[in-house]
């Protein structure tokens, strides 16, 4: 037959790589019910604990009521409402760029920058392990296509020398298997050095990182002339759905013109910008909330050496623990699960080939007790014996 789809699911099967749909049947949060089983979860990106914040969950209500539930057309018809322009207009203002543009997605912010501003006759260079959306995009956008080892400023600085037409370096912020940070002070020298542009995807920055939450970028204490293409998604940190990239108003106005996944596709509703109002300002006012989950980090690193574990180079919310064979990382997070806790183990093509891992995701709505309990159910699944499973 010509599409052996039961071999390939086979395969994968055998292979220990085949996923399954948790089904979720209450709101994010530390606490959750999955497939019908009360389980305490480390394994969301709601890092701040705004999913479920009641003022973001009344600001959609509002939204609502005033704006209805669909964007029903494309921006660019008549799906630009008011919440969208405010929203806009305060993440300009965050992440101090002239301007900022709303994607539905952040995959479509993504894909939308890369194939906007790059195609034949241009080059884009990426970091090795860069999101799935990021080198998507760049294979998508007809340019010339080449990646730099992971992090390394002189594997850049080589695949530059030989770029042609505009140039985009494209990096992750905070990648997100690993939790560590791109170095961008590096990156955007040899960047600027050969007059290429340099993207980043703050998706696992914004929020955590920064004094203010403002993402790697603020960390760094950069500013729009070493990163003059900045993305983040609101579905982490803000709690809520979306992506944007912040930029120049002549960036923001070229991905309005040359953006197809800006252009051909309905808005979000106007209730979640309202709702994403909301969070920013409690992302921005609430400082405890970065404060107590750089806390938990601590504990939790603390008590992971403690017990043992190879853990991963991040001080960030991610926090990977490396395993190395995918069945082991199924089977440590089977019994996790038996003792009531939810940690997604982590496989290829994810992460590269015998680098599997649990992937710890860390939230300011966790609490000491609750890390403390991660930490001895750790303890007792990485000492105990027992056959690895056949089937994932």
């Amino acid at each position: 037959m010509p599409f052996d789809l039961p071999a390939r699911l086979a395969a994968r099967r055998a292979a220990n790589l085949y996923r399954q749909r948790p089904l979720l049947d209450s709101p994010q949060g530390p606490q959750v019910v999955v497939d019908g089983q009360p389980l305490l979860a480390f394994c969301n990106n709601d890092y701040l604990g705004l999913a479920n914040h009641p003022q973001v969950i009344q600001a959609w209500r509002a939204g609502a009521e005033r704006w209805g539930v669909g964007g029903a057309a494309s921006h660019l018809v008549v799906g630009h409402a008011g919440p969208h322009h405010a929203l806009e207009e305060a993440l300009a203002e965050f992440t101090g760029r002239a301007r900022a543009l709303l994607f539905t997605t952040g995959y479509m912010a993504n894909l939308g920058a890369v194939t906007a501003l790059v195609g034949q006759g241009d080059t884009v260079l990426e970091d090795r392990l860069n999101h799935a959306s990021l080198l998507d995009a760049g294979l998508l956008s007809g340019a010339r296509f080449n990646r730099y080892l992971h992090n390394d400023a002189a594997s850049l600085a080589k695949r530059l020398e030989r770029a042609t037409g505009n140039t985009l370096v494209v990096t992750d912020g905070v990648f997100s298997m690993d939790g560590n940070l791109a170095d961008l002070p590096a990156l955007a020298r040899e960047a600027r050095a050969k007059g290429a542009w340099l993207m980043v995807d703050d998706a696992h920055g914004f929020g955590p990182l920064g004094a203010t939450g403002g993402g790697i970028v603020e960390h760094f204490g950069l500013g729009a002339e070493e990163v003059p293409v900045l993305v983040g998604t609101l579905g982490k940190a803000f709690g809520t759905a979306g992506a944007f990239v912040a930029g120049s108003d002549d960036l923001i106005e070229s991905l309005i013109q040359f953006a197809r996944p800006y252009i051909y596709t309905t808005s979000q509703p106007p209730a979640l910008a309202c709702a994403t109002l909301k969070s920013l300002e409690l992302l921005r006012s609430e400082h405890w909330r970065r404060e107590h989950l750089n806390g938990l980090i601590r504990q939790f690193r603390r008590g992971a050496e403690q017990i043992g574990l190879q853990l991963m180079d991040s001080f960030t919310p991610i926090q990977p623990i490396l395993v190395g064979d995918s069945a082991r990382a199924v089977r440590l997070s089977q019994r996790l699960r038996e003792r009531g806790l939810m940690v997604t183990a982590i496989r290829p093509p994810t992460v590269p080939a015998g680098s599997a891992r649990l992937r710890v995701t860390l939230t300011a709505a966790h609490s000491e007790a609750q890390v403390q309990l991660l930490l001895n159910a750790l303890a007792d699944c990485f000492a105990e014996p027992g056959p690895e499973p056949t089937d994932a």
